[in-house]
């Protein structure tokens, strides 16, 4: 993806800023994602830039609350070091946090893996249980108000997915009764794990992080695991029947968003979500 914010543009706003690192090499690091360009700074550190308007309050955000949430996680998260601020024609905040090593989590690797499925569900039961009063403007949207935008998706793809059975697991899964608000990741698929030595590691970019429907985060089990490690890792989670199926329509309506925004230009995530969303379908 191309981007207006090159290196030397990140060069610049790290000399000026923060002068104790302008003797440590910058790099670009890829593949990023599609929130923020990503550079190495020395060996320690990272420097993240956001792309776009909608990403520009991850690094006041994580600033705030990872050092909370740290102590009570049973992974790793990134350690915010260092917010930027806006200048040579960059609009936005930006962030220095320390380098996390690990390899990007794959299906591959990772979907058989019960291990993987219980150290997830660890996580996420560890998160749900933060009980920190949030900020007002971390109040996560319901699912139901992603109720035109998934109709309107599952029409769109009609001829590659069967809507029928995306219509009625929409329509269970805005039926069945909502859960306990809990602090969540909001953003929990398999690009924002982290693996060293082929186990997980490491949980990253918390951009959507805020308190709402718990089963959101039940995303991962469609995006990584396979049938038996998702019993696994619902079995250790502890989830009702009404959670489980708000999850899948989480899977179902983030992963039509995701296609119909990207599948035609991007085959890398038009397989990715074709995957989640079959999964999601399958229960």
């Amino acid at each position: 993806m191309a981007t207006p914010f090159p290196t030397a543009l990140a060069r610049r706003l790290v000399d000026a800023q923060f002068p104790r690192w302008a003797g440590l090499p910058l790099r670009r690091f890829a593949p990023a994602g599609s929130d923020h360009v990503i550079h190495r700074l020395g060996e320690d550190l990272s420097v993240r830039l956001p792309r776009h308007p909608g990403a520009i309050g991850q690094a006041e955000k994580e600033a705030e609350w990872l050092p909370r949430l740290a102590p009570h996680l049973p992974l790793a998260v990134p350690v915010p070091v260092a917010v930027g601020e806006p200048g040579f024609g960059y609009p936005w905040p930006w962030a220095v946090s320390r380098w996390l090593d690990g390899e990007v989590a794959t299906v591959e690797a990772l979907s058989d893996s019960h291990d993987a499925a219980r150290a997830l569900a660890g996580f996420l039961t560890a998160l749900h249980r933060f009980d920190a009063e949030p900020a007002a403007d971390l109040t996560r949207s319901p699912l139901a108000a992603r109720d035109p935008a998934t109709r309107s998706a599952i029409a769109k793809t009609a001829g590659v997915f069967d809507a029928a059975a995306m219509t009625d697991l929409w329509d269970a899964a805005l039926a069945a009764p909502a859960g306990r608000p809990a602090w969540c990741h909001g953003d929990f698929h398999t690009g924002n794990l982290l693996t060293t030595g082929g186990r997980l590691s490491a949980v990253i970019d918390f951009g959507e992080l805020g308190v709402g429907d718990p089963a959101c985060d039940l995303i991962i089990a469609f995006t990584l695991m396979s049938a038996g490690t998702r019993a696994t890792f619902r079995a250790a989670l502890g989830v009702d029947d009404a959670t489980w199926v708000r999850g899948r329509g989480w899977a179902l309506a983030t992963g039509l968003n995701a296609y119909t925004a990207y599948a035609a230009v991007d085959s890398r995530v038009a397989a990715q979500t074709t995957r989640q969303i079959t999964e999601a379908l399958t229960g």
